[in-house]
């Protein structure tokens, strides 16, 4: 072997992950494969801190911007992506380099998914109605009495995973925990890639949040999410829960100020943005932490590693 199966480059938002690996793309030759959950959607170039076109120019970007927000998009389908692009990249002599902030779909990669039964689609149905109903504190007492060992694992106003672990209770008898052990369809061998988790101070980061969203704003933020709003998509669906639609949509409503609205989206992202860390602390000890400005150098070494190897 001689350069690394693929690159990776997790950390959490604002944390400087697209810029970075650009910048590894251009020096290894490779192509930028997204793996940030929200990046995903057309509809997001904004909210989602989707690169700008100039900020791809030269460089190849894979799996940004290809879901239409109506798609339920979730951890199988970005795998099944993640392998085609992973195939592209193979026949075009591209390094693959994933980069996002979400911890599943890394671990996905490196670990493959639960095998858990397909849910039936009235099932699916009765679930969302159930949640339109209740909203997710009563989805998460329903989960409560159903399947207790799930409720405690899940925040009440994790409303996606309440909704699957209620899903699958419904439509298998059993709890999501029961299917969550043994796992299948890895794509990439953790040794033989080069990660890195971008660590930035909190102070510091939460700076960059909340500049970011200002900066979102001013970039046309409000109009993105009255687009979104304008196509009435059910609210449970992974693109009405991004961070600031919630807040800009209720702004639109009428029911907050645009103030509220722009201190609650820069809420949402912080709390996200300590969730990653954990997540990543705990789920992801493959990745080795890193200070951003350090990581160029940390990467480069690892996959100098690489070649050094192939050659001895």
């Amino acid at each position: 072997m001689s350069a690394p199966q693929a690159v990776l480059i997790a950390g959490p938002t604002a944390s400087g992950k697209s810029a970075l690996a650009v910048l590894i793309a251009r020096r290894l030759g490779g192509a930028v494969i997204n793996a940030d959950s929200m990046q995903v959607y057309r509809d997001l170039r904004v909210l989602s801190a989707r690169p700008l076109p100039e900020e791809e120019a030269g460089v190849p970007h894979w799996l940004f911007g290809h879901v239409d927000g109506a798609v339920n998009y979730s951890v199988g389908l970005w795998l099944a992506d993640a392998a085609a692009a992973l195939a592209e990249a193979g026949a075009r002599g591209l390094i693959p380099i994933f980069t996002g902030g979400t911890g599943l779909y890394f671990k996905a990669l490196l670990l493959g998914l639960s095998d858990i039964p397909q849910v039936p689609a009235d099932v699916r149905a009765r679930v969302r109605a159930l949640f339109l109903e209740r909203g997710a504190a009563g989805l998460h007492a329903e989960l409560a009495a159903r399947d207790a060992r799930m409720a405690a694992r899940l925040r009440p106003g994790d409303s996606q995973r309440i909704a699957r672990a209620l899903e699958v209770f419904e439509a298998t008898g059993e709890s999501l925990a029961a299917f969550q052990g043994a796992r299948a369809g890895a794509l990439l061998a953790a040794d033989q890639c080069a990660g890195v988790f971008l660590e930035v101070e909190r102070g510091v980061l939460t700076s960059r949040i909340d500049a970011r969203f200002e900066a979102m704003m001013a970039g046309g933020a409000l109009e993105e999410a009255r687009a979104l709003a304008g196509r009435g998509l059910d609210p449970a669906l992974p693109v009405m829960r991004a961070h600031g639609v919630p807040g800009l949509s209720a702004f639109l409503r009428g029911e907050i100020s645009r103030e509220e609205a722009i201190a609650r989206g820069q809420r949402d992202t912080r709390r996200y943005a300590k969730r990653q860390h954990t997540f990543a602390r705990h789920q992801l000890p493959e990745l080795v932490w890193s200070a951003p400005e350090a990581a160029e150098d940390v990467l480069m070494r690892r996959c100098a590693g690489f070649m050094d190897g192939a050659a001895r």
